[in-house]
């Protein structure tokens, strides 16, 4: 989409994309395991117990660590 050769600054071919520039120059993150463990166990936790909230689930997490 962006092209940093063009004669256009970068600044410009977001504008006229309509997106914001920073989304140009973002590069993601990888999700460490520890992160990817705890959205598991959410998950696994939400699907047996679909009626708890998120003070429920914390605790349980909490109660099992």
């Amino acid at each position: 989409m962006i092209d940093r050769n063009h004669p256009l600054s970068v600044s410009r071919q977001a504008q006229l994309l309509g997106i914001s520039r920073g989304s140009v120059y973002y590069l993601p993150r990888p999700v460490s395991t520890r992160d990817l463990e705890l959205m598991n166990a959410i998950d696994e936790l939400h699907l047996e117990f679909p009626f708890m909230g998120a003070r429920q689930i914390s605790r349980k997490l909490y109660r099992k660590a």
